[in-house]
């Protein structure tokens, strides 16, 4: 039984439409809802979060849909690299993009006659969720042709480092409001520090939260495998006013 993962900015509704193209079209497939809180139109949010949690399925199709492009002349992809990756053509896709990777285009028209319609602005419902049913029947040459144009990619996993100054994303918040970053832990490693400077604030590099008293500031490598500031027990997104975009720190 193959396994296709939804990843939406769609809360609530929109995705129970997907599921229903995708069961109608292919029973036999377990549907895992991965998130539909992605932050609206948050392309690098996206991307991170992908790039998290795809090593842990085994032969699956996922389907990412962040798509402020929608209705334009943006593609809409297939990319095969073991698993499958169905999203827009809008960066979504970087961190699964390797020189080994298959990348087909899908063409809209022929993907929404599974559905019987092709809106202008809800393409998971009539060409994404038909194209992941299609893969998962091994029906991809269907509706997609190889693709060899230009892949759109994020500036993502590569942090700008002079000395000990470091720039990078902040790539996720959660609801705790942990400040995660997409500073890998190979970089923190080789910087070596004994902890962080942001907004005037020190930041020690600690193992785990309860390093540090309550309502303390701290860092550390996360489950993302990246870099994360945190106060314990508070949110330090909203403390230190800092949402999405590039972050500026310093390593002590």
């Amino acid at each position: 039984m193959r396994i296709i993962t939804l990843l939406t900015d769609f809360g609530e509704f929109y995705p129970g439409v997907m599921k229903g193209v995708i069961l109608r079209l292919c029973p036999d497939v377990t549907i895992v809802d991965i998130t539909h809180s992605v932050d609206p139109q948050n392309t690098l949010q996206a991307a991170f979060l992908l790039n998290s949690y795809h090593r842990f399925f085994e032969n699956a199709i996922h389907v990412a849909v962040v798509d402020p492009g929608v209705g334009s002349e943006r593609e809409a992809l297939i990319v095969e690299r073991g698993n499958i990756f169905i999203a827009p053509n809008n960066g979504i896709l970087t961190p699964v993009l390797d020189s080994k990777c298959k990348i087909w285009k899908i063409d809209e028209s022929k993907a929404s006659r599974f559905v019987g319609t092709l809106s202008s602005t809800f393409h998971g419902r009539d060409v994404f969720a038909p194209a992941a049913a299609l893969a998962a029947l091994n029906m991809i040459e269907e509706i997609a042709e190889p693709f060899e144009g230009r892949v759109v990619r994020l500036d993502l996993f590569n942090p700008e480092i002079i000395e000990n100054r470091i720039k990078c994303n902040v790539a996720y918040i959660d609801r705790f409001g942990n400040i995660v970053t997409d500073l890998r832990r190979e970089a923190v490693r080789k910087l070596n520090p004994k902890g962080f400077y942001l907004k005037d604030t020190y930041f020690p590099l600690v193992e785990k939260y309860a390093d540090v008293d309550l309502n303390e500031p701290l860092s550390l490598i996360g489950s993302f495998d990246t870099l994360e500031f945190s106060i314990r027990n508070g949110n330090a997104s909203k403390v230190l006013g800092i949402g999405y975009g590039k972050l500026e720190f310093e390593a002590v």
